[in-house]
């Protein structure tokens, strides 16, 4: 459908604006002598220039009406549907018109309107997760809480008499403690990633530096289950670009979660190789890897697989969410997966510096 600019309409006013003296002229004279004379021609008739005035006039209107078709009520339609958005209304579609300017702003407002339609689903989908992680959060302090309480009850009313229960109390009050920390610190980085806008940390770091730091750190679970860490990094240089802070908790995590999930005596495969203009990494142990469910839903915040949620070393289940978002901040993407050979591979890139 051909558009028509609004100057056409300007134009058109400009013509009415100057028949009108033209009209009042007519008038005026035929007030005056009851007839109009144009040269030698037959003098018209008063019932002829009205007929000629009326047909103006109609003509007159019906550009007006015309113009207010093209013109208002497009714009009032627009009043209309902005009214509506403000009542959270956002099924709004505006119809077609032949102004270009107007059909402009109708598309820029349409433009607007998906905006903000994304905008507010992506709000309610952030206000339904914030819910989730509040409920879930709420369950999970709940349980070593409730233990540590009973334990902590226990040692005050004399139940642990001898000096081996009363140890064991105070063991398993500090392992509940610690389960509490580990809780607190990851609900604490996951809302720091989530909500957090502050930008990202901008420097060299050699992600082969980083794992081999994460390992050193896994040293005490490690030895506790025997677990023997193979690694597998290459001798050139793995440079990234991003904050080596949250790059060593995104690998820690993933560390941690194949330590605790490969059985006593397991092993732990850590590989790093720049491959092209990235710097692949992957984490392999060998436990019984990830069930069909858990492969699908495995960074999903506070998603936890049956056996890893009655572990007493299990997190909120938010390791490997955190490690996901900090290697997609950081350009990269991480992907969960078994290795043929049996276990659970942990892989991912980011771009290399």
């Amino acid at each position: 459908m051909r558009k028509l600019r609004i100057r056409t309409y300007a134009l058109i006013g400009l013509y009415v604006l100057f028949m009108l003296p033209w009209l009042f002229l007519i008038a005026a004279r035929l007030a005056e002598s009851g007839s109009l004379e144009f040269g030698d021609n037959e003098p018209l008739s008063r019932l002829q220039i009205l007929a000629a005035v009326a047909g103006l006039l109609a003509a007159f209107f019906l550009i007006g009406l015309g113009m207010r078709k093209q013109l208002l009520t497009p714009l009032e339609k627009l009043g209309l549907a902005a009214r509506r958005i403000g009542e959270d209304d956002w099924d709004v579609r505006l119809p077609d018109t032949r102004i270009a300017e107007i059909a402009d702003v109708r598309d820029g407002f349409d433009a607007m309107v998906n905006g903000l339609r994304s905008s507010h689903r992506k709000q309610a989908e952030l206000e339904e997760e914030r819910r989730f992680v509040i409920a879930a959060v709420a369950h999970d302090l709940r349980t070593p809480l409730f233990a540590l309480r009973g334990y902590l009850d226990g040692l005050e009313q004399g139940i642990a008499q001898s000096p081996e229960q009363m140890a064991k109390y105070v063991a398993v009050c500090k392992e509940k403690s610690a389960q509490l920390d580990r809780l607190v610190e990851d609900l604490f980085a996951f809302a720091k990633l989530e909500y957090s806008e502050t930008e990202t940390a901008d420097s060299r770091v050699d992600l082969r530096l980083v794992l081999r730091k994460a390992i050193e750190g896994l040293g005490p679970l490690a030895g506790e289950k025997r677990i023997s860490v193979i690694s597998a990094l290459a001798e050139e240089e793995c440079a990234v670009r991003g904050d080596s802070h949250l790059l060593e908790r995104a690998v820690g995590n993933l560390l941690d979660n194949a330590a605790r999930h490969a059985p006593a005596g397991g092993s732990i495969v850590v590989q790093c190789r720049k491959q092209g203009d990235e710097i692949h990494f992957a984490i392999r142990d060998s436990g019984p890897g990830f069930g069909p469910e858990e492969l699908h839903r495995a960074f999903e915040p506070l998603y936890r697989g049956e056996e890893s949620r009655n572990r007493s070393t299990g997190g909120a289940g938010l390791g490997l969410t955190i490690s996901r978002r900090i290697v997609r901040r950081h350009g990269g993407e991480l992907a969960a997966g078994n290795h043929p050979e049996g276990g659970a591979l942990l892989s991912g890139w980011i771009p290399a510096a």
